[in-house]
């Protein structure tokens, strides 16, 4: 694979506590801002059927930063307490992106 192919996460998760975990994640955001390899976006979805069910697409400059970033024991912690909030344990899907085109 290409080293400097965008990568990106999806973690598909149910919980009935979105605002518990909606400030968890903003916390998180203020002690993660500008860290170097983190993530450079986060997409926020919710199944308009299911307001239960929750997807985050969570984009990286590469697979290697996405690692390195899940490594992180601030990484670790987050997660847990994320999953600790959730109905179900969260699954993840690994992206390579092929390709990204932005209408205007």
């Amino acid at each position: 694979m290409d080293a400097s192919m965008k990568f990106v996460q999806i973690v598909d998760f149910e919980t009935d506590r979105f605002d518990e975990m909606r400030a968890v994640a903003e916390e998180a955001d203020k002690r993660f801002a500008g860290r170097s390899g983190g993530p450079t976006h986060r997409l926020v979805l919710r199944d308009r059927n299911n307001p239960g069910h929750v997807l985050v697409v969570i984009e990286f400059d590469s697979y290697e930063d996405a690692m390195r970033n899940s490594d992180d024991p601030e990484t670790t912690e987050f997660a847990r307490q994320m999953a600790a909030l959730c109905t179900r344990p969260p699954s993840f899907t690994d992206c390579d992106v092929l390709d990204m085109t932005e209408f205007k």
